[in-house]
């Protein structure tokens, strides 16, 4: 006997990045979509949430409180099942708590490394030709002498990548074919051999680090990786090096970054996340000419926002017909999500 509603019911709040994702879902008949406003009365919300199944929760930067997908939103959920982000990133829902309630966790991953392969590259192409500081020499009117903006090829150079997922080895195998790069690439979970299938060579951090050209970090936020670019790692790069981020903030020390770029110990670098987002109008890095910043918007394509929504979409048609979702972060809560699903709608998912 089943509990609750009929059909499974989907959360979301003011809007998906893209509306392919209501026009999927909003034509079915067996997935019940609900679209939830901040401004509207807290306890009207806390209600449509206490009896949804699903939940597909804003990114970051545009989530409000309390809707992050965390113990007391799951405590004030009993129905909830699963909850899905809008991207490849997840570290804004908690995990752990999802799994201990038996809850699973989704991501988009995959659907906009295109986006931030091609922006990681644009970064390493507008920092070693100094775009941007030749940019602003014209526009503050202090040019005098051209040949002193001369910048460098990418052409014959070393890439670092740290983490060889999807969009790292996208941009591995851009460089390394467009440009004759050698790519070096930091995985521990990612063997040798596979890496010479991504264009890469596998090294470990310390040795990527001391013979990269460019070190490109494209591996998720954890409680492993947190921190875990330093003052001392920046310290063993090249001087003439340059850093580029479009992972997560919190990954690399900002304010070490920006100590190693004032003191010369690094060229530049391109940074697309911050740990705190928007970052201050006077944080340290965006006082240096040496640094081109963008609002992490390196996914934020046409194409890879109608991407990540339609995937998204699609990924919930299959976790309500009880199937295995493709981007699973917690396989471990799967047999007590079986439980409660079967529970809700009488019938058990496939096995994991």
């Amino acid at each position: 006997m089943t509990e609750g509603l009929a059909r499974p019911r989907l959360v979301y709040f003011e809007r998906w990045v893209d509306p392919v994702a209501e026009d999927i879902l909003g034509q079915r008949d067996d997935v019940e979509l609900v679209r939830l406003r901040y401004a509207d009365p807290l306890p009207q919300n806390r209600e449509a949430m206490a009896v949804a199944h699903g939940y597909q929760v804003q990114p970051r930067a545009e989530l409000e409180p309390p809707w992050f997908g965390d113990a007391a939103l799951l405590n004030q959920s009993p129905r909830l099942l699963a909850l899905a982000s809008t991207g490849a990133g997840y570290d804004y829902i908690d995990i752990d708590a999802c799994t201990e309630a038996g809850v699973i966790v989704c991501h988009q991953g995959g659907t906009n490394g295109e986006a931030v392969a091609e922006h990681a590259l644009g970064l390493m192409l507008a920092l070693t030709k100094r775009l941007m500081v030749a940019d602003r020499a014209l526009r503050r009117g202090t040019l005098t002498d051209r040949f002193a903006l001369q910048g460098n090829d990418l052409a014959g150079k070393t890439l670092g990548v740290i983490g060889l997922g999807t969009i790292g080895s996208r941009l591995a195998e851009l460089c390394a074919g467009l440009f004759d790069m050698r790519v070096l690439a930091y995985d521990p979970y990612v063997d040798a051999a596979t890496i010479r299938t991504r264009h890469a060579t596998k090294a470990d951090l310390a040795d990527l680090l001391h013979q990269s050209d460019f070190v490109s970090v494209h591996c998720p936020r954890t409680s492993e990786t947190m921190g875990m670019l330093g003052g001392q790692e920046f310290s063993s790069m090249r001087p003439s090096a340059f850093f580029i981020t479009t992972a997560r903030g919190g990954i690399h020390d900002e304010y070490a970054l920006a100590d190693a770029l004032r003191a010369g110990r690094l060229a530049g670098a391109g940074i697309d996340v911050f740990l705190s987002e928007p970052p201050a109008a006077d944080h340290p890095l965006l006082a240096l000419d040496t640094v081109i910043a963008t609002p992490h918007t390196a996914g934020v394509t046409a194409e890879a926002v109608r991407a990540m929504a339609g995937g998204a979409a699609r990924q919930w048609l299959t976790v309500f017909s009880g199937r295995l979702p493709p981007r699973l972060v917690n396989p471990e809560a799967w047999p007590r999500y079986c439980d409660r699903f079967e529970r809700q709608f009488g019938f058990a998912p496939e096995p994991l």
